[in-house]
């Protein structure tokens, strides 16, 4: 296994300055990132956060879209799956196993030293989890989340990123022969927070790499961005779901987004519970609607739609209307005109007629949830080219 130090060596020096005053301060408190203990009540009452923009951006390791942990070197204390449960994480001061107290993240065990007149851990002491992103992308920001880790989180994490093709194991992985470009070098982070680290590498990824320095425990990790598909892949299949989060598609603009994200409209598979679509506010002003406008995977000829209100029962969208637009500064067209849906029912479309389009735009009247939308169709000459052309500059 190897490191690509030279990508990431404008990162190392915008963080040296700020690593070298949290390392002067923590010099003189050692502790000075721990979150107070925990003393009663609502957990997450102190929890510290941040305005990351990037989180609008579709989660590269979700597990809906096929992400996983494949491997970590310890999981003494809490597995290494719990980093990609998708529900915020759960304490109970309570809950303690046989080996201790059961967290909701991922936990290794205290490293040590080599002996008694050395008991701490070598500075170069760390560990790590594997994970397999289930979208492969460009990374654009990450979240390492602590919470409830409060004097047991890492004191530095570090994060790497690998472009493997295929579905390789862990010991593929760990081989020599691979490449890892660093995203984030060692840095400091906060106990019982949400610890957000921009990146500005312009490559794709299959992999990515936390580790832990020296041990700890992480909550959740969040890994933000724009997924990339494999043209070639599209290509043999043909038809496809033009507006699909796996293929590409992204989410760029909405009404509303106050119960859940719009992304969740083009996540594969079906809705699994209400709150695993879109759902925004009950409108209140006569003469208006809610909207959402996605970017499809490339320029692409839509052939059939379909519209899925699954589990959204009492609060599904009335009627919805569809438009799409050819370029960036095409004129919007009708798609779908103004169309009655049914509550948890799954509707489809077949159009008149291929509706060529590199946007769309739905419209909810007046308001309500969406479940799923997909957009049947294919990749257009020009939009196959354009997207084998991005494949190219990002895996190079």
């Amino acid at each position: 296994m190897t490191f690509d130090a030279g990508l990431a060596a404008q990162h190392q020096d915008q963080h040296q300055h700020q690593d070298q005053d949290q390392d002067q301060h923590q010099h003189q408190d050692p502790h000075a990132n721990d979150a107070a203990p925990y003393g009663g009540g609502d957990p997450y009452a102190d929890y510290r956060t941040g305005d990351f923009p990037f989180t609008e951006l579709v989660d590269l390791a979700d597990r809906r879209l096929g992400a996983a942990v494949i491997a970590a070197n310890d999981e003494f204390f809490a597995e290494r799956e719990n980093l990609l449960v998708r529900e915020r994480a759960v304490f109970d001061p309570e809950h303690f196993g046989h080996k201790g107290k059961i967290m909701d993240g991922w936990e290794t065990r205290r490293r040590r030293g080599t002996d008694g007149a050395d008991p701490f851990p070598a500075p170069g002491d760390h560990d790590w989890a594997i994970i397999r992103l289930g979208a492969p992308g460009v990374i654009r920001g990450i979240v390492v989340d602590t919470a409830h880790f409060r004097g047991n989180y890492p004191r530095r994490v570090s994060l790497q990123a690998a472009l493997v093709p295929g579905a390789p194991g862990p010991e593929r992985l760990l081989a020599d022969d691979v490449t890892w470009v660093e995203l984030v070098p060692p840095t400091p982070v906060r106990g019982h927070a949400a610890n957000g680290f921009a990146i500005d590498v312009e490559r794709r990824f299959t992999h990515l790499r936390l580790c832990q320095h020296p041990d700890g425990g992480i909550a959740r990790l969040r890994v933000h961005g724009e997924v990339v598909p494999d043209p070639e892949w599209l290509e043999l299949l043909g038809t496809v779901d033009l507006v699909s989060v796996l293929n590409g598609g992204t989410y760029e603009d909405a009404s509303d987004r106050f119960y859940s994200s719009p992304t969740q409209i083009i996540l594969p598979g079906t809705s699994a519970k209400m709150d695993d679509g879109w759902e925004n506010r009950r409108r209140r002003v006569r003469g208006t609607n809610d909207w959402v406008r996605f970017r499809l995977a490339a320029r692409g000829a839509v052939r059939a739609v379909e519209i899925d209100t699954a589990y959204l029962k009492g609060n599904s969208a009335g009627w919805i209307a569809l438009q799409g637009r050819d370029g960036a500064s095409g004129e919007w067209f009708e798609i779908l005109p103004r169309t009655r849906l049914q509550p948890d029912t799954l509707h489809r479309f077949a159009l008149p007629a291929p509706a060529v389009a590199t946007h769309v735009r739905l419209d909810a009247f007046p308001d309500g949830g969406i479940a799923r939308m997909r957009l049947h169709g294919s990749l257009t000459e020009d939009g196959a080219t354009a997207l084998r052309a991005r494949w190219t500059a990002l895996t190079r």
